[in-house]
């Protein structure tokens, strides 16, 4: 148990729950950040563009659903429901990059937009689906709090402290109500500025910095860092910090925390035959698959979206097994839907199973079926407008100025 002590107030929550309620709220955060620049500057800008990822991303999220809701029916694994219907964005885009120059770049694009909308309706599910109790007087602050984050984003405020200390604020507001803590780090990464900065701040960071090349000095050496960190969006500058810590400490320490199952003969033999094990591994092998090339096909079909030029169908549906590496938000829910440790390691073993099947079989299928199906799109020149560069996910990109 550790506690934060201020007078007479007194904070303690086990180190597990410090992992899945506070560092958990920082992987989330930076979840809310990549929608909002996405939202903002990015590809769910275009409703064409994001259709055919954004149908597959349902597909991808129902299906599984569906098909573990049929398994379990009736069952006391039923309210599992939601834990075979997101997808690692992490793991997946770590294993595209393995492939190189075999896997287009515009299906990486496709699919990290397929992620987005996915963590989207994940984020929804979890608050509506896997909440037990509200506090309203806790509720209507964090609500407060909320608006106070929106008037200083439509003040332009472009310091990330102030949103850091409200955020802190609603973090343990959103906690008290019995809401998931976690929500509130998505909101402030969705309010948290995205926007192109305005031409004045731009002018600022040349003006100071011309004036320190002039005169080095310890006042103009602060106005001009200022001024460069206002010239950069908050969104931006907070996902550059932010991202590293989110991949390489928050999400291993949650995999320490929750992934953890005792093998031995009984348990292998009784997840062998749970339904629970069975439902989470075929949906999200099978389910993502059928779900997310039926929902893409759909929009290719209908007119509604198209993916860009050079990406094949051996490609999509490669990348479709692959969207059922479950593992981070997976294992998220499971602790959330159960409270029986035999539920929990029964479901865990399915995340396991069926994150490491959907990686093996969605790189085979990427590698040796990927060249050898037809063109999605006909016209070459469908393309997805290129984002900006993203420092924090590309080392090799140029640093914002």
């Amino acid at each position: 148990m550790a506690s934060i002590r201020v007078g007479n107030w007194v904070f303690a929550l086990d180190l597990r729950h410090w992992i899945n309620d506070a560092a958990m709220a920082i992987f989330f955060l930076v979840v809310g950040l990549e929608i909002s620049r996405e939202l903002t500057v990015g590809d769910l800008r275009s409703v064409h563009s994001v259709a055919a990822p954004a149908l597959g991303a349902l597909g991808g999220l129902a299906v599984p659903a569906v098909i573990y809701a049929l398994i379990n029916h009736g069952g006391p694994g039923a309210h599992g429901w939601g834990i075979p219907m997101s997808t690692d964005t992490a793991f997946l885009v770590g294993i595209l990059a393995l492939f190189g120059p075999r896997c287009p770049d515009r299906l990486r694009l496709f699919l990290l937009t397929l992620a987005i909308v996915d963590d989207i309706v994940a984020i929804i599910v979890i608050g509506l689906f896997y909440t037990t109790h509200v506090s309203l007087v806790a509720l209507s602050i964090a609500m407060l709090l909320v608006v106070v984050l929106l008037i200083m984003r439509w003040q332009r405020i472009w310091r990330l402290s102030p949103y850091v200390v409200v955020g802190i604020g609603l973090w343990l507001a959103v906690h008290a109500s019995g809401a998931h803590p976690t929500l509130a780090g998505v909101i402030v990464g969705l309010v948290i500025p995205a926007m192109p900065v305005e031409p004045t701040q731009s002018e600022r960071f040349r003006v100071y910095g011309k004036a320190l090349i002039e005169r080095a000095e310890p006042v103009r050496a602060r106005l001009t860092i200022s001024a460069a960190r206002a010239s950069v969006p908050a969104n931006d500058r907070m996902q550059e910090t932010l991202h590293p810590i989110s991949a390489f400490v928050v999400v291993p320490l949650f995999g320490l925390a929750n992934a953890g199952v005792h093998l031995d003969g009984a348990v292998l033999r009784q997840a062998a035959t749970s339904p629970v094990t069975m439902g989470i591994l075929i949906g999200l092998v099978f389910g993502n698959t059928i779900g997310i090339t039926l929902g893409a096909t759909i929009a290719l079909r209908s007119g509604l979206g198209a993916l860009p030029g050079g990406v094949r169908y051996g490609h999509l549906i490669g990348g479709a097994v692959l969207a059922g590496i479950g593992f981070t938000i997976s294992l998220f829910i499971t602790d959330l839907a159960f409270q029986s440790e035999s539920l929990r390691a029964q479901a865990k073993i399915g995340v396991l199973g069926g994150s490491l099947l959907a990686a093996a079989l969605g790189s085979v299928l990427l590698r040796y079926l990927g060249e050898r199906l037809p063109l999605c799109t006909l016209d070459d020149e469908t393309i997805i407008p290129a984002l900006p560069p993203r420092p924090w996910l590309d080392p090799g990109a140029p640093v914002p100025a």
